[in-house]
């Protein structure tokens, strides 16, 4: 009982881990876009 419990606490911090360089990416990707948009605009 006692090694599944630390299993499952192991899977979470590690999916939780991925997740925030996914939030993180996918912000780096929003911004890049937006700037492409500005530059494509004319505006600087």
């Amino acid at each position: 009982m006692k090694n599944r419990i630390m299993l499952t606490a192991g899977l979470g911090v590690m999916l939780a881990l991925s997740a925030c360089n996914t939030v993180s990416g996918a912000g780096k990707d929003m911004k890049s876009a937006g700037d492409a948009v500005t530059q494509a605009s004319g505006k600087k």
